[in-house]
């Protein structure tokens, strides 16, 4: 037992090196988030004063939270598509995903810019639709921005759920409606609500797509990445770290509530000692 534990405690050179390497990155970026902390908190009680900084968290939780729940309703079924049906041109449409999640934020923008600058999207304005340079389309950015991510998560969750389950239900007289509800969701319970936390913090920080497609207008389609943007091409560093506090803040609430979420259920000896 001597040597075993003599053998763990030892540290071979590659390891110190992956050790040091860790904890040089964990320096960095810690530091680089104290910076802005400091600055931040310090500038905090002049920016909850600004009637902009206000609009521009308001707006940026309100779109957040409709694209959240645009996205929740369309990825839950677009997955269940994806994992248990035989949809036509799946692959093809797997690599229309994976391609949206490797575009950066800009090109998916100007897609997006190109698409309603169209007569589609004339059409949509004269129905009362209006998307570029419109709240709506900070709205637009946030979901198409998001949902491969979000049904990346959704489908990984449903093809860990043994499908064998779901046939004996169906054997039971289930339809699929019941067998999604009774059996699919339930046990990918804390995968979709970590998906929805996430995906909501992820809407909060959009910012590329969102520059391309709506552009930045102060009080009007200002959100919180946009106010930072504008306060440094302002030269107003003190309101951009307190802008980018706030969004810290509201990163690290999303982080413990998804960490919270997937915890490993705790279990116990058969004597009760907890394990």
């Amino acid at each position: 037992m001597k040597n075993t534990k003599q053998r763990k405690k030892k540290l071979d050179g590659f390891s110190v090196i992956s050790i040091a390497v860790a904890l040089l990155m964990i320096i960095f970026i810690g530091s680089a988030i104290i910076a802005v902390l400091i600055g931040g908190f310090a500038n905090l009680p002049e920016a909850l004063q600004s009637e902009e900084t206000w609009f521009s968290i308001k707006l940026s939780l309100i779109t957040a939270t409709v694209s959240t729940i645009l996205i929740v309703l369309i990825a839950v079924p677009a997955s269940y598509a994806f994992t248990r049906t035989k949809m036509p041109f799946k692959k093809a449409s797997e690599i229309v995903m994976e391609l949206m999640m490797c575009l950066p934020y800009l090109v998916l923008g100007l897609c997006l810019l190109i698409l309603f600058s169209s007569g589609f999207g004339d059409w949509l304005k004269d129905m009362g639709f209006k998307v570029v340079f419109d709240q709506k389309g900070i709205v637009i950015a946030q979901f198409f921005v998001n949902l491969p991510f979000a049904m990346r998560m959704v489908r990984t969750a449903f093809m860990q759920v043994d499908e064998r389950l779901e046939v004996i239900a169906g054997m039971l007289g289930a339809s699929k409606w019941k067998q999604l509800i009774t059996i699919l969701l339930p046990l990918s319970r804390n995968a979709i609500i970590s998906m929805l936390v996430l995906t909501w913090s992820r809407a909060i920080g959009e910012f590329g797509a969102t520059l391309m497609l709506v552009g930045i207008t102060r009080m009007k389609t200002e959100t919180l990445p946009g106010s930072i943007y504008m306060s440094i091409s302002c030269g107003d560093t003190g309101m951009a770290m307190a802008s980018a506090t706030i969004m810290l803040i509201i990163a690290v609430a999303a982080m413990l509530i998804t960490n919270k979420l997937n915890e490993p259920p705790k279990y116990y000896r058969m004597s009760g000692e907890n394990k």
